[in-house]
């Protein structure tokens, strides 16, 4: 593909740091309910969300898309929605794209377009089994 990025093209599954947008809070079912406003994530936030469970396990954050410099890119844009597509069938019909407070900027909707809006919700940044969970 040839194309140039819009400016401020955002990761919609950033680590969380301080100055990352709150993309969506993690539901209990696993999927991702989008935050309607902008937030900012600030000082006091990383500080209570550092405590307990991993913050990307309950959150989702947006932040700068690194492009080449993230492990998840690959030759032309973010294997992270390309591999969520190829797993889960997105319908092509659809009607009403969810709230979401980072589209204008979002690298997965400038690389997939509404697609990408269909699995969003789908996608947990940190699937990873921490040891406590283990121990259950």
């Amino acid at each position: 593909m040839n194309r140039t990025d819009p400016p401020n093209v955002l990761c919609p599954s950033a680590r969380m740091n301080e100055g990352a947008i709150l993309v969506g809070i993690v539901l209990q079912d696993g999927q991702v309910a989008f935050s309607l406003d902008r937030l900012t994530v600030n000082r006091e936030f990383l500080l209570n969300a550092r405590q307990g469970r991993s913050p990307e396990k309950r959150f989702r954050f947006g932040d700068v898309c690194v492009k080449s410099g993230c492990l998840q890119w690959t030759d032309d844009g973010c294997g992270v929605v390309e591999n969520v597509l190829g797993a889960v069938s997105a319908s092509g019909e659809i009607t009403e794209l969810p709230n979401c407070s980072i589209r204008s900027q979002c690298r997965w909707y400038f690389q997939r377009g509404s697609d990408a809006c269909q699995v969003c919700s789908l996608v947990v940044t940190d699937c990873l089994v921490e040891p406590a969970e283990l121990e259950k």
